[in-house]
């Protein structure tokens, strides 16, 4: 197939994505329509249909790249040396992703509770999310280490959807957030 086609094909993926992640926000999945994203694109419904036959498999895509970015990460540190170095690594490349990839699947599970949960997409993100702060203690550490690497992981995730309210931009929330996970990080005692 022509690389042009196939990259095209994959920006009108990721403008449906984001046009129903601002609906999403907008008006709840629940109260969305195909109809109305197709609408806000400018696209008729059938040429929506071409990249997703429903609501939940576009989301099901943002969950697969989220889940898919996290592994990568996992499969990194678990090669990396143990140390606050692989911490900061894992903090880094845990807000490079959901800054990126992630951030319309955050702020998704924080405005669409109910959905997010009848999807059922939490438990599998909950446990990629351990997995990530385990590996930033060295084993058999007390739970005061574990409790401060979720925390750093947390404040990544919550400058997403914690902050909305605040004249930041995603940048400026990023950069702040990456901040404190660091602070937090130090805190960690192997």
């Amino acid at each position: 197939m022509d690389e042009r086609v196939d990259g095209r094909r994959s920006d009108t993926r990721e403008r449906i994505r984001a046009v129903a992640m601002e609906l999403f926000s907008e008006r709840g999945y629940e109260k969305t329509s195909l109809r109305e994203i197709a609408e806000r694109l400018g696209v008729t419904k059938a040429a929506l249909y071409y990249h997703f036959r429903t609501k939940e498999d576009i989301v099901v895509s943002l969950s697969e790249d989220l889940r898919r970015g996290i592994d990568e990460i996992v499969e990194w540190a678990e090669s990396a040396p143990e140390g606050k170095e692989r911490a900061r690594e894992i903090v880094v490349r845990y807000g490079g992703l959901l800054h990126s990839v992630g951030k319309g699947m955050i702020r998704f599970w924080a405005e669409n509770q109910p959905a997010f949960r009848d999807l059922g997409f939490g438990t599998g993100l909950r446990y990629q999310f351990r997995v990530l702060a385990d590996l930033m203690v060295a084993p058999d550490t007390a739970p005061v280490a574990v409790f401060h690497a979720r925390q750093a992981l947390l404040a990544i995730s919550w400058s997403l959807t914690m902050m909305n309210d605040l004249e930041l931009s995603d940048e400026e929330s990023y950069e702040a957030a990456g901040r404190i996970a660091m602070d937090i990080v130090e805190r960690i005692r192997a």
